[in-house]
């Protein structure tokens, strides 16, 4: 005889405990999480793809996965030091494939210092636009590249053009060693920095000359008048100044020196002489009698007479 069927007991998949409409809000929020995370992850392959195109970096397998480019840079690291740009090119664009905080800890596992990642980034958005450039044969090494950093833009494109920029050539560059390169461009940028700074004062100076010119044509005669005599006063009593000042107490300093520095004081003296004459013979002036006020003094005088009786 079969036994009877047993009996299950169906139960009731609604529990009475649970909050329904906390439950609700729970997956509404979670699904809005989920859409935020869906387009950040979206925004920041974007960026990684503009990236990628703007520094002329081929992603693996068209994929902005950072494992992914971390690998590609992994295999060019193992190349030769010419693919040290398409290195630099692979962890710019891992930087951007990065969540905020993650990327140093990717450059730990590719075994390169933040220090050295920064110097590779530099290399590739200085010398992307150079990538077949006779600058990047002559340097051949990942080491002179680095060191070639220090020049700028118009340097770079100087030494590309010309195959020189200041003292530095081409054949130095192929031909020094690192140590040798590094201080030629220290000495080369040096060089560059002086030179752009006294054009800079040298731009600073015609620019106010023009100023003061556009001044004078403004001004009356008369006041223009005054204005060149005291200026021209200005200027002789610096010179004064320094002759009877910081002059003379380089000759008693040499006077009071053990050697006889008779001649080399007397020729310093004479030069200022020389100059004072031919400044005469220029200007077709008459020569003064001993003990006369110059007619400069005699003009400062009444201006400051003015002056005082204007106050």
């Amino acid at each position: 005889m079969a036994r009877p069927p047993k009996t299950i007991e169906v139960q009731d998949v609604d529990d009475k405990t649970i909050d329904q409409e906390k439950f609700a809000d729970a997956m509404t929020l979670m699904r809005a999480d989920e859409a935020a995370q869906a387009l950040a992850l979206s925004q920041r392959e974007t960026t990684v793809r503009a990236v990628a195109q703007q520094l002329g970096y081929q992603l693996p397998a068209d994929a902005t996965d950072p494992d992914l480019i971390q690998r590609d840079i992994a295999a060019n690291m193992r190349r030769s030091v010419e693919a040290c740009l398409e290195v630099g090119r692979g962890l710019r664009v891992l930087k951007e494939a990065c969540e905020h905080g993650s990327f140093i800890a990717r450059l730990d596992v590719l075994g390169i210092e933040e220090r050295v990642a920064r110097r590779f980034m530099q290399s590739a958005i200085k010398f992307t636009k150079r990538a077949t450039s006779p600058v990047l044969t002559a340097a051949g090494s990942q080491s002179k590249l680095f060191e070639m950093l220090v020049l700028d833009d118009e340097q770079i494109e100087e030494l590309e053009l010309t195959g020189q920029t200041g003292e530095l050539s081409l054949d130095d560059v192929a031909t020094m060693s690192v140590k040798e390169l590094r201080a030629a461009l220290r000495e080369t940028r040096a060089e560059h920095d002086a030179t752009k700074a006294v054009m800079s004062k040298k731009q600073a100076r015609i620019d106010q000359l023009e100023r003061a010119q556009e001044r004078i044509a403004k001004l009356p005669p008369d006041e223009e008048l005054a204005r060149l005599q005291q200026e021209a006063t200005t200027h002789l009593l610096a010179a004064q100044g320094a002759i009877r000042g910081q002059l003379r107490a380089a000759l008693v300093a040499l006077q009071n020196h053990q050697e006889d520095n008779g001649t080399f004081m007397a020729g310093m003296v004479g030069q200022l002489m020389a100059d004072l004459t031919l400044l005469r013979d220029e200007f077709n002036l008459p020569s003064l009698a001993d003990g006369a006020q110059p007619e400069w003094q005699r003009w400062a005088t009444a201006q400051g007479a003015g002056a005082a009786q204007a106050n």
